[in-house]
């Protein structure tokens, strides 16, 4: 399966990934909040998760590096860092929100990766591990800079949902749904997914040794 990049392929790409940046950068910032960074600190973990994944992808696929290339999502990130920093000095944000953004960055940023994998000819089943990548790793680069295991490793139903998400994403365009409603049902799937999944605590089985 290969998309041809058409702008209005690249347009559905730069936003999908604009919106990624936004919320993660987010999520990057209220999980610092809770180890009450300085606001460098803060930046550079809104930094680490919003562009972290993507960043990764692109070296793995052998691309130039999408917020080097194009420094409007690195403006995003930052935007997003300091306005999040100003906004919970006057109001008060919820714990949970950080959990909200973050589910909001996997969905968006493992379509993201997806998309952009298919636009070059990867095959199917590894771009749709490219999407978990671009989703998760984020998040990773986060927890550790915050010295904390990072939530994929032990949360509910986190990189699961994002690659079975990335591949209903697949699915939906090889039966020719448009890419911009494939995108929004494979997102809106992952998301609520995730959200679901903490509330009712569902985990993939645990390693454990027989005594």
């Amino acid at each position: 399966m290969n998309l041809d990049p058409t702008p209005e392929l690249l347009q559905n790409l730069y936003w999908i990934t604009l919106l990624a940046v936004i919320v993660s950068s987010a999520s990057g910032v209220l999980k610092a909040g809770f180890k009450q960074f300085d606001l460098f600190g803060v930046i550079i973990i809104a930094v680490a998760t919003g562009l972290g994944g993507g960043s990764l992808r692109d070296m793995l696929l052998d691309r130039g590096v999408f917020w080097i290339i194009d420094q409007s999502f690195f403006i995003a990130s930052l935007s997003s860092a300091i306005a999040i920093f100003i906004l919970a000095r006057l109001v008060r944000i919820p714990p949970r929100f950080f959990l909200v953004a973050d589910a909001a960055g996997l969905a968006t940023f493992a379509i993201a990766g997806t998309l952009v994998s298919l636009m070059i000819g990867i095959p199917p089943l590894v771009a749709s591990f490219m999407g978990v990548i671009t989703g998760t790793m984020g998040g990773i680069f986060r927890d550790v800079l915050c010295n904390e295991p990072p939530v994929v490793f032990s949360s509910p139903l986190y990189a699961t949902v994002s690659w079975l998400g990335s591949l209903l994403f697949i699915i939906l365009i090889y039966f020719n749904l448009e890419v911009a409603s494939a995108a929004i049902i494979a997102g809106l799937s992952i998301f609520i997914a995730r959200l679901l999944a903490m509330y009712y605590k569902i985990s993939l089985p645990r390693f454990r040794f027989k005594s």
